[in-house]
């Protein structure tokens, strides 16, 4: 498999997976740039786009505790400890087997790469990137900020490998500094050593996403035209700290940040909370030919308008990276008319990169193009 410019893109041949959800055992091979997943509610299409997500950094597209991702019961009646998702990825250097496990009542999942443990699974990441839409993420304009957030940081991850573990040390240190917040007679001196934290954290984790913003924002605007029928999106941050590295030097705003959790103490600890930082911040979409609101725009307008910033970032990903993301795109034709299903069919083929699919009716893949492959899934069996 290959990009329009003739360089190798990543591809997953074959997934094993070992009782993981309702798959005691699954070997699926794979040989197509395009995998359609169609059969029935419940029949486990969700489950196999859930586990490739496990080979990136994160809890998933379902963002599922893992001990739910358990097989819950063998035919036997058993219930064994843990699951193993196992990825065979071709590259252009080569096979590689991508690993990860959860082991008994562990809380923590094991990662390998070709059967050597790692430290986590961002090294995952140093092979490929994966991007992913959900129904869950259909009301996405409409939801609270936090929702915008992660679905952003997902965004910023495919192209920054160490983006998820800086949101994690940022959200570890405000929890820090809310707890000191709540005890009676706390050192200063600990809130000071923690507050320099969250401003150091909180501006690398705020300029990591504004550089994503301004880069898929001008590629949208550039490329509106290439992803017709998807409109364009005009996008950008908002919160008090994005307003002022808006115009203001980053030293500065890092000054004005760390004096405002100084000054707010009293507040936020009346408040509970932190009310200055990143963990603040929205994301604003625009719909770029109608120049309305993204939350304001129909239902069909919201998913048109969430898969074109996908197929946006996809492209970025493959600029930025030097090969495109695999994307995981789960229901995602149901609510497509036919000229759109066939576009992105298209669009999705033009990356030249990996992209799985599910759908409950295998008529909604009949406009795939040469060399995309259509699988039944029922009751955890999984048949071309």
């Amino acid at each position: 498999m290959s990009m329009p410019d003739g360089r190798a893109a990543p591809v997953i041949s074959r997934l094993r997976l070992t009782n993981f959800r309702n798959y005691g055992a699954a070997d699926i091979a794979f040989s197509a740039p395009l995998i359609a997943l169609a059969g029935p509610n419940g029949a486990g299409k969700t489950n196999i786009l859930e586990a490739l997500s496990l080979l990136t950094p994160g809890r998933g597209l379902r963002r599922a505790a893992l001990a739910q991702m358990i097989r819950r019961e063998a035919p036997d009646g058993t219930r064994r400890p843990g699951f193993i998702v196992l990825a065979d990825l071709e590259t252009p250097t080569g096979p590689c087997l991508l690993a990860t496990a959860l082991n008994g009542e562990e809380t923590s999942r094991e990662c390998r790469i070709d059967r050597v443990p790692v430290a986590s699974a961002n090294r995952f990441l140093d092979h490929l990137a994966f991007l992913w839409l959900t129904p869950d993420q259909d009301g996405l304009f409409r939801g609270s900020p936090g929702d915008r957030r992660r679905f952003l940081d997902r965004l910023v991850l495919a192209l920054d490998g160490e983006h998820g573990t800086r949101a994690s040390r940022y959200e570890v240190a405000i929890r820090h500094r809310n707890r000191l917040l709540d005890e009676p007679g706390v050192d200063s001196r600990w809130l000071d050593a923690v507050e320099l934290e969250v401003v150091e954290l909180g501006i690398a984790l705020s300029a990591a996403r504004r550089e994503t913003v301004g880069h898929l924002a001008r590629l949208m605007q550039e490329d509106a035209l290439a992803i017709a029928p998807f409109p364009h999106a005009q996008m950008s941050l908002s919160g008090d700290l994005d307003a002022r590295l808006d115009t203001e030097p980053a030293g500065a705003v890092e000054d004005w940040f760390l004096r405002s959790l100084r000054d707010g103490r009293s507040r936020d600890r009346a408040a509970g909370r932190t009310l200055t930082g990143p963990h603040l911040s929205d994301l604003t979409v625009v719909h770029g030919p109608k120049g309305e609101p993204a939350q304001s725009c129909s239902t069909g307008e919201q998913k048109a308008l969430l898969l074109g910033m996908v197929l946006a970032q996809a492209k970025l990903v493959a600029a930025l990276r030097g090969a495109p993301p695999v994307l995981l795109l789960d229901e995602i034709a149901a609510h497509l008319d036919e000229a759109r299903r066939a576009a992105l069919y298209q669009m999705l083929a033009g990356l030249g990169g990996q992209a799985f699919m599910t759908g409950t009716d295998a008529a909604l893949f009949e406009a795939l193009p040469e060399g995309g492959t259509c699988y039944r899934v029922d009751r955890g069996v999984v048949e071309r």
